[in-house]
């Protein structure tokens, strides 16, 4: 593939995923950071494999940026416990990816991950009408989807 086309390309899936952002649901960005945050971790997992670490920094930053972001959108007043302990979890998840950033050490990641995917999949799993409040409940239709 010749440099123009892959700037297109790059170019499409830019528009693309602002796109997305420009009508998504509070719960759908949440979603989007959530799964940025762990192409990251994997795309930083290929750079330390190969031994190209310039590339694995710069992935692993990004990620920390993805997961400073999501701690920072945490309301603790409101959230009460659930919210103070996502807080500990991505402060734990930051300073576990410092650490493979230092160590080039896979398995770091792999933790990192398995705790992101987890967080995602309940994330996932939440009700219809708590990931869009906004949306009528209709009568003799179950609140849960």
């Amino acid at each position: 593939m010749t440099y123009p086309k892959k700037r297109g390309l790059a170019s499409y899936g830019e528009v693309a995923v602002s796109s997305d952002v420009a009508y998504a649901s509070p719960h759908r960005l949440v979603q989007m950071l959530m799964e940025g945050a762990l192409d990251k971790i994997a795309t930083a997992k290929g750079y330390i494999e190969r031994g190209e670490h310039e590339g694995k920094s710069r992935h692993i930053s990004w990620a920390i940026s993805i997961i400073n972001g999501l701690r920072s959108s945490l309301d603790l007043e409101q959230g009460g416990e659930i919210a103070n302990n996502l807080d500990d979890l991505y402060d734990y998840m930051t300073r576990r990816l410092m650490d493979a950033v230092a160590s080039n050490d896979t398995a770091i990641l792999d933790e990192v991950s398995s705790l992101m995917t987890e967080i995602k999949s309940a994330w996932d799993a939440l009700p219809d009408n708590v990931k869009n409040p906004a949306a009528p409940v209709h009568v003799g239709e179950p609140a849960v989807g």
